[in-house]
């Protein structure tokens, strides 16, 4: 705990097996109350390593849910065990979860309810071998949103996240995409409710068993990205609302 707040790490797990070790053993359970691990029908080890480890709170889908879906089923499962902050790391260790106390102390002490892990603040991205043509699509699309969004973030599309309790419990992050949109879509709720959001630089790395999508998907991606950031600013006019406000 830190001030008294309870904090829940969730990790989101996609055929982990290999890295999840790496992941958790960096967890500073000092102050990490819980950590829940939410495994959508990976075709690897992945449970059995969480196991292992002693995770005890695991969440197996008997289906594949998509990103979204897992992400929904971690931070209800956060919400229920009573957390005051929750932070999503990727187990895949292309995030280090040894800023896990700085993200929580922002939110504990009050300075800001939401808080992000940057891969762009500073040199982390390209340095950490994030691809020329990622790089260069994650700028694009960030100065596109925060223009039609009315923000100055940094990146939007970090998979490194902090929440207070209240943050999740206003939003319908429930209404959200089951796919790799559901990130964007949850960072739209977020402005909208009002809720400011910090950003911490977080180094990156990129390495063959870590977790990405390739040049097609991404496409799709950036279409849908573009497509929230519109029925953002669409809705702040009062012109079409959309139902995941």
């Amino acid at each position: 705990m830190l001030n008294n707040k309870k904090i829940v790490v969730v990790l989101p797990a996609y055929n982990a097996a290999l890295t999840l070790e790496k992941t958790y053993r960096e967890i500073p359970m000092d102050i990490v109350d819980e950590v829940v691990l939410v495994d959508d029908a990976s075709k690897d080890d992945t449970v059995e390593a969480g196991k292992k480890l002693g995770i005890r709170h695991i969440v197996r889908h008997d289906k594949n849910k998509g990103y979204g879906g897992n992400q929904k089923s971690c931070y209800n499962k956060a919400l229920e065990l009573g957390a005051d902050i929750v932070i999503m790391v990727h187990p895949d260790y292309q995030y280090t979860p040894k800023l896990i106390g700085a993200m929580s102390s922002i939110i504990a002490n009050d300075v800001y309810p939401a808080v992000f892990g940057s891969r762009i603040l500073g040199k982390g991205a390209l340095k950490g071998g994030m691809p020329l043509y990622k790089y260069v699509f994650n700028r694009m699309l960030t100065f596109t949103q925060n223009v039609l969004m009315g923000q100055k973030l940094s990146e939007y599309h970090t998979g490194y996240r902090a929440f207070s309790a209240d943050v999740l419990r206003s939003i319908k992050y429930m209404a959200n995409d089951d796919d790799f949109v559901f990130d964007n879509e949850m960072a739209s709720q977020v402005c909208m409710a009002g809720f400011e959001i910090a950003e911490v630089t977080c180094p990156t790395k990129y390495f063959e068993e870590a977790s990405s999508i390739n040049f097609k998907r991404s496409v799709k991606y950036g279409l849908g990205v573009l497509r929230v950031s519109m029925q953002h600013r669409l809705h702040m006019w009062g012109i079409v609302k959309n139902k995941i406000y």
